[in-house]
């Protein structure tokens, strides 16, 4: 039993102790008329291989080749929706809080970090912005960002407003960095190991 559960069952079995104040409780939320479905290339995969602590940078991060993967949204009809992410290695991004983590060393070192961005959308056959809301889609701003501190969505060429989608895709790159080599213990064999949800949500 949770405490909401319990704070009801006292509120109706005592309720002289109560009757002198309360609030009310209300339930809001939509049923869409269609739903959508994100997709990635290769699984979602990106694998930047095997690199030797001498492919690193000593005293300076290290940038890795860009590496690219292509998203697709389907939606039953058009739909408004906005794109973000969940990064399930929180906390161990080592360059920018804004940015994804890739886990931590053996020794409990930042690895380093990633950055998500969308290059090319087109939607429903047209080309389109990518914009982002930092305020819950408030306000809406041109750029490229896919990450868990900002709202993704879509707007025609010169607008700043998301559209109503049915079928969009778009250039998923991912930019990796990795931390200078002399913050790392590298005595053995260290996984670069980051992980991020993408999730749809509906406008």
């Amino acid at each position: 039993m949770d405490r909401i559960t319990l704070a009801f069952l006292l509120a109706a079995c005592a309720p002289g102790v109560f009757a002198a104040s309360h609030t009310d409780l209300s339930v809001s939320g939509a049923i869409v008329p269609s739903s959508c479905t994100p997709s990635l290339s290769d699984e979602g995969l990106i694998d930047h291989g095997k690199m030797t602590s001498k492919d690193l940078q000593a005293t300076k991060p290290t940038l890795l080749a860009p590496a690219e993967l292509r998203l697709e949204v389907h939606c039953e009809g058009k739909t408004f929706f906005t794109l973000s992410t969940i990064d399930n290695r929180a906390g161990t991004s080592a360059i920018n809080w804004r940015d994804h983590g890739l886990g931590l060393s053996p020794n409990d070192e930042k690895l380093g970090s990633v950055t998500f961005t969308l290059f090319d959308p087109v939607a429903d056959e047209n080309a389109v912005n990518v914009i982002v809301s930092s305020n819950g889609a408030s306000s809406w701003s041109t750029s490229n960002y896919l990450g868990h501190e900002g709202l993704t969505s879509f707007a025609a060429l010169g607008t700043k407003t998301p559209i109503a989608v049915k079928d969009l895709s778009a250039r998923l790159r991912a930019f990796s960095i990795i931390v200078p080599a002399n913050e790392l213990t590298l005595l053995d064999e260290v996984p670069v190991d980051g992980q991020a949800t993408l999730q749809l949500k509906y406008l």
